[in-house]
This record gives structure tokens, sequence and C-alpha cells, in this order.
């Protein structure tokens, strides 16, 4: 998990530096020596990093010649809408409710288990682990619904938690220290299915995202108030240190 997410922030670093004017369309790009050195990681993070780049049309790569700036890019670099944590939860709220109540209909003996596998992983302690099995677990409950194009979805929503850094600085605020509301709404969700349930999993997936957006809205509140005190400090202290002077 942790090797997976340098190279996204590293690829997401290269996506800023093109975006910036640093390496124009159609220009090579630097070596990946002087860009491991640059960045601070290793030649294969740098390569890892520019192949996903080269996935999502950022990047040409020429063997023998180099790794090339494409021309033209995407909002965000990863074919990914601006949106912030909020739109995300609220979109998520209203097509993950529907995919659990489907997957209620159609979800097979092994795939229950797998669920509960995943909400004792969740509990494990090991907060790497504990975010895995979190995807994994709605993840698991989209390709229950039978539905291909709710399995594309919401492994999109996955996409834009994890790689959009406003989304995913927000959501790891609240999942750290929310951990034990969120395996109880896990399991909430888990007994719906298991009974087989469409209305009760719909209700408490909607139960679980409800009070995730009120988790993020409580942050982000804190959030506001810390920096608004941590300003008032800072002048306190410069006005404090005119008024002495002389």
């Amino acid at each position: 998990m942790a090797s997976k997410r340098l190279f996204q922030s590293v690829a997401q670093q290269i996506a800023d530096l093109i975006d910036q004017g640093a390496f124009p369309p159609g220009t090579r790009l630097p070596g990946e020596r002087e860009l491991a050195e640059r960045l601070g990681v290793s030649r294969v993070t740098i390569r890892e990093a520019e192949i996903a780049l080269q996935a999502i049309g950022r990047l040409e790569i020429k063997t023998g010649s180099g790794v090339y700036v494409c021309e033209g890019k995407s909002a965000n670099g990863f074919g990914l809408p601006d949106t912030s944590a909020f739109e995300l939860t609220e979109a998520r709220l209203l097509v993950e409710s529907e995919a659990a109540a489907l997957a209620a209909h159609n979800i097979t003996p092994e795939a229950i288990e797998e669920l509960d596998l995943l909400i004792k992983q969740m509990g494990s302690g090991d907060e790497d682990a504990a975010n895995e099995a979190d995807e994994l677990f709605h993840l698991t409950i989209a390709e229950a619904s039978n539905n291909a194009a709710l399995v594309h979805t919401i492994k999109t929503f996955w996409r834009m938690r994890e790689e959009l850094p406003m989304v995913k600085q927000t959501y790891e605020a609240v999942c750290i220290h929310d951990a034990a509301s969120r395996m109880e709404e896990h399991r909430a969700v888990f007994e719906a299915l298991k009974a087989r349930d469409p209305a009760g999993a719909r209700a408490a997936m909607r139960e679980h995202f409800h009070r995730l957006i009120e988790a993020m809205l409580d942050a982000t509140e804190k959030q506001a108030l810390e920096q608004v005190q941590q300003q008032a400090s800072l002048s306190r202290e410069r006005f404090m240190a005119a008024a002495k002077i002389g």
C-alpha cells in the first residue's frame, strides 16, 4: 500500500510540474536519475510514476529516446474531475446505497464470507491493512451487484478518494480518528447483506455515508478554527512586540 501511494504521489508531482510549465508539451523529461534526485525517491519509483502517466496520456515513453510530455491534459492529470471530498461522499451515498440494495439480491455465500473477513481486518489495528480492507469491502459489494457499470463507477470513486490530494487528506483525517464508528457501520451493512435484506442494506450504507459527511464537516470546522486561532496568536505576538518598541 505504501509503495502504491508513493508512485501515485510522485506521478502527481510530475503532472503538477508539467501543468506549471516546468516541462512544456512536446519536451523531453529529465532522466530518471535527475528526477529521482529532484523528488527524493528511487529511480524505480520514477519509472512506475512515468508508466502511470503514460497510461493516462500525460507522457509518451519512447524506447531508446526518452520520456516526452504529451499535448493536452485532463483537468487534474489523472482523468478525474476536480471535486471535493463532500461531493464525492454525496455521490457515493447515492450510488453505493443502491449498489448495496442490489447486492442483497445477488450476493453469494463466498462474498458474504469475504466481507466478514474484511471487517475483521478493519479491526486489526494496522492502519494500512484497515484502509485496504475498507476499499475491498466496498468493491466486493459492488461486484456482488452483478452490474458492471456500478463496479466501474465505484472503482472510479475509489480512484478519486486515493488520487485527488485534497480528497485523500480529508478522508484520512476522518478515518484515522473514527475507526470504531467505521467498523460498526460496515458491520451493519454486512448483517443486512447476510440477511439478504435490500432495504436494510440500503439504509445501513446511507447511514454510513451520512455519518461520514458529518465527521468531515466536524473536521473541516475544527481545522478552520485552528487556523483562525493560529493567525490570531501570530497577530498578537506581532502587535505586542510592536507596542514594546520605543
